[in-house]
């Protein structure tokens, strides 16, 4: 049979590309060989899925930060549309894929007034599950709409949506939003809203509280710990058993760079978020710590700087030099534009991050990110270098500097109600017997549940899932209350870093604390400050006092991202025989039956 040129052709090229499989095939599997038997932090035996960025970062407008003014406004429906996908971005001047809302970083500021309602449609425009936790917020009578993955609900799944709809009630204060991801196919979960997914919430009163000092602006000011690699990468690495990260099993991955309100600088590039202030008037900074490590300290050079709230409760005022800010908790101070230290009108904002908790040099890494407040005259043209270097007769001589382990005086306080049951925690990290390390409360590493969130399984079963008192099940912890009561938490922590614990759905007193475990110390019913989120020093007892008075299925965990992925989580079901009368919306139920 003749065989036509054409045909030789293709036969022969059909060949060569047979061969070249061949070659990559086995050069991936001699590469693959040679990278397990490297302990560099290179991930060579997991399978990370990264989504494929379809776009580039969109510009911020200015209102997503300069807030406007509302709060004289009739309380009313607001109403949000947020499509969860993947661009790329260079934050800091680096290149990298990223998961953001409506292509910006951060994503839309919501702003409102104390009693509105908000509706925010989440479309998911990527390849898993996700969900939008609203931190900070009480969610009263709406729990299954708190955002929590595995525990309120099952996530939304590649291509669907979910209306979220709930009141703020008598919530007012500073706040923000993040994109809470939990990992079904693994025992573990990772909470990525490290790669863009965050946002503030500024609540406004209804009225004026009294003592709080008049302001005549707003800014929002948010900060955040930033890596050159994407969050699941990171995690795959960070949990190698025996080998980690960086060849030690439990170091957590290190910044590369900081942002603030998006901008950062690394090795040169990069750009600088830029806040034009006029002379004489009065500007509230509302500072948030919306990364996933470390703490970040803030100051303006040449500014002292008032402050008014910490965790969206008013404090009374205190004139400080900075604030370090813990991952989750939020600050605001009053900024008086009256500077003459500089001639040229210009002034660094600093974003200083904490190195404390870092376990190894990250090569490259900027730890110094800064802002420019510029005073509006004849300046819009004078380049950023203009701005001094910080000096001596640019700090604000002798005052105190604030951070999550500074005692505040609530601007309405009082001593709470006495405690009517008490229990017992102690957290650590241990190696398992898979040679990973992992985050344990009272022994007990959170697994999430398969196809299920917990809030549903205790409306279905609520004696069975969650009975009184503390219990273990499925890998989760619960300590269950069916009535109101007082509860005092005292807690351990058996670990050499500073955790920010987080408790949904409430914002405890924070009755008392000291070094060391706790056993049996004294503690004041004073006057203490009560706050969502609390820094818990190494080695150092805390004790909480709360009222399960807002009934649901509430996480209590570390907010430092890394941890919550090692299972640092348990879960207080409060009034769960209450929970079971009430109907879930059906959209949440049918997510967890969904394919994706």
């Amino acid at each position: 049979m003749l065989i036509s040129r054409e045909s030789r052709l293709c036969t022969f090229l059909l060949v060569i590309l047979f061969g070249l499989v061949v070659l990559a095939v086995a050069l991936d599997l001699t590469l693959g060989i040679l990278l397990q038997a490297n302990t560099s932090p290179i991930l060579s035996s997991t399978l990370v899925s990264v989504p494929a960025a379809s776009a580039t970062l969109l510009p911020q407008p200015e209102s997503n930060f300069v807030l406007r003014s509302i709060q004289d406004e009739l309380p009313r429906t607001r109403s949000y549309e947020f499509t969860v996908g993947t661009v790329k971005g260079a934050p800091d001047g680096v290149e990298r894929q990223m998961l953001v809302v409506n292509g910006m970083y951060p994503g839309p500021t919501i702003e409102a007034n104390q009693g509105d309602r908000i509706l925010v449609t989440v479309k998911n425009n990527l390849p898993n599950r996700t969900s939008i936790h609203w931190h900070g917020l009480y969610q009263n009578s709406t729990p299954w709409y708190d955002g929590t993955m595995a525990v309120t609900e099952c996530g939304i799944p590649p291509g669907n949506s979910l209306t979220y709809n709930f009141t703020f009630g008598q919530f007012f204060g500073t706040t923000w939003w993040q994109k809470w991801r939990e990992d079904l196919t693994a025992f573990i979960a990772g909470m990525q809203y490290t790669d863009g997914v965050t946002g503030a919430i500024v609540v406004h009163p209804t009225r004026n509280v009294s003592g709080i000092p008049s302001w005549d602006e707003d800014l929002a000011v948010q900060l955040a710990d930033w890596y050159h690699t994407f969050s699941e990468e990171l995690l795959a690495l960070y949990m190698r058993p025996n080998i980690g990260i960086d060849g030690t099993p439990g170091d957590e991955p290190v910044p590369d760079s900081l942002t603030i309100n998006g901008l950062g600088q690394y090795g040169g590039g990069g750009e600088y978020f830029n806040f034009t202030v006029q002379r004489g008037k009065i500007y509230r900074l509302r500072i948030l710590n919306t990364g996933s490590f470390a703490s970040i300290k803030f100051s303006v050079d040449g500014h002292p700087l008032t402050l008014i709230e910490a965790d969206s409760t008013p404090t009374s005022p205190i004139v400080v030099s900075s604030v370090t800010v813990a991952v989750a908790q939020r600050y605001s101070v009053l900024l008086t534009a009256d500077a003459t230290s500089n001639p040229g009108g210009l002034y660094w904002m600093r974003a200083e991050m904490q190195t404390d908790m870092f376990r190894y040099q990250q090569p490259g890494q900027n730890t110094d990110v800064r802002a420019v407040l510029r005073y509006a005259r004849t300046y819009s043209d004078v380049p950023f270098r203009a701005v001094p270097e910080k000096s001596s007769s640019l700090d604000p001589a002798g005052l105190p500097s604030i951070d999550g382990k500074t005692e505040l005086v609530p601007l309405q306080g009082g001593p709470p109600p006495d405690a009517t049951v008490a229990y017992y925690l102690q957290y650590s990290f241990q190696k398992t017997s898979a040679h990973q390390f992992l985050g344990f409360m009272n022994k007990t590493s959170w697994e999430p549940l398969q196809r299920d969130a917990t809030l549903f399984s205790v409306q279905r079963d609520p004696s069975g899932s969650a009975p009184q008192g503390a219990s273990v099940k499925h890998e989760q912890f619960i300590i269950a209350e069916d009535s109101v009561q007082v509860v005092d938490l005292y807690i351990s922590s058996l670990d050499d870093g500073d955790h920010p614990f987080h408790l949904h759905g409430h914002a405890p007193w924070i009755m008392a604390s000291g070094k060391g475990r706790y056993i049996g110390q004294s503690v004041s019913n004073r006057n203490p400050f009560y706050r969502d989120t609390y820094l818990i020093p190494a080695y150092s007892w805390m004790a909480l006092r709360f009222v399960t008075n807002n009934p649901g299925l509430w996480a209590f965990h570390c907010h430092i991202q890394w941890h919550m992925a090692a299972g640092l989580m348990m879960q207080f079901a409060v009034q769960p025989s209450t929970l079971a009368k009430w109907t879930v919306p059906e959209e949440l139920l049918a997510q967890c039956s969904a394919v994706s």
